[in-house]
């Protein structure tokens, strides 16, 4: 209904996807910065590296990953605990994913704008190649 691919890259050759390594470099900091002096528990700090990360906004989405995600912005990991059913709002499918996609639109054109703010900073004191 999103009109979502997945695209796959080799475990073997990650840096043919350099989104990923942004990611993996990212992630990396935050674990530093959690386990410090305590090597053997960076296990158990991961997930909060990665909450923290799919929580924060994205400097050319003005969007966390979550909102991009799921619609929401969760502000704790407790947030994230299904409801029981009883609790649970109910929506269609179909309403949910038009919702999504009017997301998905607001975020591609912040992207667009942010790309023709740095093509423009970029070739402000450009010269034409004649």
């Amino acid at each position: 209904m999103l009109g979502t691919k997945l695209l796959y890259s080799t475990t073997c050759h990650p840096q043919i996807d350099g989104q990923t390594e942004v990611i993996n470099r990212t992630l990396s900091t935050f674990l530093r910065a959690l386990v410090q002096k305590n090597l053997k528990e960076w296990d158990v700090k991961l997930s909060h590296a990665e909450f923290a990360y799919n929580r924060t906004l994205a400097r050319d989405t003005s969007f966390s990953q979550f909102e991009a995600l799921y619609g929401i912005n969760p502000f704790t990991p407790i947030d994230l605990i299904p409801l029981r059913n009883e609790c649970k709002v109910s929506f269609e499918a179909k309403k949910w994913a038009k919702e999504m996609k009017r997301l998905h639109e607001q975020i591609r054109a912040h992207i667009e704008k942010v790309n023709e703010f740095c093509k423009a900073k970029a070739n402000k004191n450009r010269k034409v190649a004649e």
